[in-house]
């Protein structure tokens, strides 16, 4: 039986491995993800930093404030004698942070309020990078305006170093909350983390992000 001339199986071999070369690359769906840009930090870098440094005479941008981390609070005391309640909390603090958040627990025992140390009794969710914006530009264009009779919110809710605080009486003004499957209507507190140094600085920050401070 005659054997395969070698330079013939060469061939079959090459024809074989540009077969495989010629196939349609895979796409990193990975790095597309990372491409992607919150529309309030494009925002920030082309509109808030200019405004900012003809505001308060910076030099630097570096000088220039900006979000570090948003935490979103719930406390929930009636978990105590129903647990169901905080289970529901911690699915609704997920569905509209799209992050899964972490439950709280009491830090001491209180006997007239039937609390032990180490029981569950809230949930807190910490944003940051492209969450952060996201859930900052949907708080300010679409959850707040949903409040009834809104006017705008306090402008006196700063710590002193820039950071602010804002407490919501009810989760439903969020668009990914349906009212038929709540389990029960709870507030929330949520803090605004700058880098700001002084109360004026946070305060122009977040005004220029779209914040609708009371006059």
């Amino acid at each position: 039986m005659a054997k395969e001339p070698k330079n013939q199986s060469s061939k079959s071999s090459e024809r074989k491995s540009a077969k495989k070369d010629t196939s349609p690359p895979q796409l990193d769906q990975g790095s597309e993800e990372s491409k992607f840009r919150p529309r309030l930090r494009d925002m920030y870098e082309q509109q808030v930093i200019p405004a900012l440094m003809k505001e308060f005479g910076y030099k630097n941008v570096m000088q220039v404030p900006k979000l570090e981390r948003m935490v979103l609070n719930v406390g929930m005391g009636e978990a105590i004698q129903n647990v169901k309640l905080l289970e529901g909390a911690v699915t609704e603090l997920g569905m509209i942070t799209g992050q899964k958040p972490v439950v709280t627990r009491a830090k001491k025992a209180i006997a007239g309020f039937k609390l032990r140390q180490g029981l569950p009794i809230g949930a807190k969710v910490t944003l940051r990078s492209r969450r952060m914006y996201e859930f900052f530009d949907r708080l300010v264009s679409l959850a707040l305006p949903r409040i009834r009779d809104f006017r705008g919110v306090s402008p006196k809710a700063f710590d002193g170093r820039g950071n602010y605080t804002l407490g919501l009486k009810e989760q439903l003004i969020f668009p990914e909350i349906k009212y038929d499957e709540v389990a029960s209507i709870h507030g929330m507190d949520i803090t605004v983390v700058t880098t700001a140094k002084t109360n004026d600085e946070g305060k122009a920050l977040l005004k220029h992000l779209g914040m609708p401070f009371r006059a």
